[in-house]
């Protein structure tokens, strides 16, 4: 592995160190949503655009728990996942298809949060919200301070892990077409509630990852386009994260 692929490796579950690998070989691009006069990447111009991507995330969620249609839930996972494939293909495209992928998944997770609100009360969805802001300031607090440091070995071990998760999903999505799935995943007792703790905890460490992102890349002088990456990769951990906190909090509802 070459020096700038460890550089930008991620265990985000969607951005590859690949995908960074390649977008930092590009040619140097001015255009950029907002900062068409930059031409590298900085760690401000990167907070900025995953503010922006928040606010469109929101918009878009507070539509979707308005109409709380399950139409609008799928097209909004198919646009992320499509947005989210063509920023790996081509980097280059990020400052377009960053802001698409919030808009997609605020209508995603903006479905499946008034679902859970009409069933278990607005509460789960607010605590979600709460606990999944909190892991990002906590995660950034332990980043700023060097309490954990992304170093090699860290990204190895969250890298690994996240990687584990990703196959069980598959394997349970599997199951789940056969009318099964994995033991304890995401059920009411003390293994369940272990596995999505664990699930949470390694989410919360690929922020750690994804800080690092930004200024590793301010660092090496990226493409002006990675500021949109990075905050498309921190967008990515932050669904997962609310996603798993939210089936924890409407685990603990459901039981009362």
């Amino acid at each position: 592995m070459s020096k700038r692929s460890r550089f930008f490796s991620s265990s985000n579950p969607f951005l590859s160190e690949n995908a960074f690998a390649k977008s930092t070989e590009a040619p140097l691009d001015s255009f950029s949503l907002g900062s068409s006069k930059a031409t590298h990447m900085t760690v401000s111009g990167a907070v900025n655009k995953s503010l922006l991507l928040g606010a469109i995330l929101l918009v878009t969620g507070f539509l979707g728990a308005m109409l709380m249609n399950p139409i609008l839930m799928w097209v909004g996972i198919i646009g992320g996942l499509v947005s989210v494939c063509i920023t790996y293909f081509r980097p280059t495209n990020a400052p377009f298809t960053a802001p698409l992928y919030a808009a997609f998944e605020g209508l995603a997770l903006g479905t499946i949060s008034g679902i859970f609100a009409d069933a278990l009360g607005a509460g789960v969805v607010i605590n979600s919200l709460l606990l999944t802001m909190l892991a990002l300031f906590t995660m950034l607090i332990l980043y700023r301070t060097g309490i954990i440091k992304p170093t090699e070995k860290f990204r190895s071990v969250v890298t690994t892990a996240t990687g584990a998760i990703a196959m069980m999903y598959m394997v349970n999505l599997v199951m789940h077409m056969f009318g099964s799935g994995i033991p304890y995943l995401h059920e009411m007792n003390f293994i369940g509630v272990g596995i999505s703790l664990l699930i949470i905890g390694v989410a919360s460490l690929n922020l750690i990852l994804d800080f690092d992102q930004f200024e590793k890349g301010e660092r090496m002088q990226a493409p002006v386009y990675m500021e949109w990456m990075a905050a498309l990769g921190l967008m990515v951990t932050l669904v997962w994260l609310y996603i798993e906190i939210l089936r924890l909090v409407a685990m603990f509802s459901s039981n009362d």
